[in-house]
């Protein structure tokens, strides 16, 4: 199965789970946990407090929600964030998910603890034919691996 849980170092805080909006939305919309303020060109990480379980072929993208750009004037850089789920219990962070949040405006931007700001979707993927097997572990988040 698959699901979130609240991450460790987050447990004192009040966070709500990931959930659809409606009983036939893909995604499920994740909060922030603390107010942030972005200055204009800047790309910030949002806290999410929120870490997401999944089957070994599954991955967790999350998409910026449709109204982050035109009420804020942020999105997320690279257009999805990639949660792979070996994330999960990472001993950096115990797989608390950020979001990557850009402000392409030319003015400050801030947005409140309790916004919603991307969607998560899971989603099954394939491997191709040669895929060899791998050894390494997860240590860490954003450019962690390969490194």
């Amino acid at each position: 199965m698959r699901g979130f849980k609240i991450a460790n170092g987050y447990q004192t805080r009040t966070i709500k789970l990931p959930q659809r909006s409606t009983k036939k939305s893909a995604g499920y919309d994740f909060e922030i946990i603390e107010d942030i303020q972005i200055e204009p060109g800047e790309i910030k990480l949002a806290h999410t407090g929120i870490k997401a379980y999944m089957q070994d072929d599954e991955v967790l993208k999350l998409y910026p929600r449709s109204s982050l750009p035109k009420k804020f004037g942020v999105t997320i850089p690279n257009n999805v964030g990639i949660i792979d789920a070996d994330y999960f219990g990472n001993p950096d962070n115990d797989g608390a998910i950020f979001v990557s949040l850009y402000n392409f405006t030319n003015k400050t931007q801030f947005i409140p603890k309790g916004t919603r700001i991307a969607q998560g979707i899971f989603i099954k993927y394939l491997k191709t034919e040669e895929d060899h097997p791998l050894s390494d572990n997860r240590n860490g988040g954003f450019g962690s691996t390969g490194t």
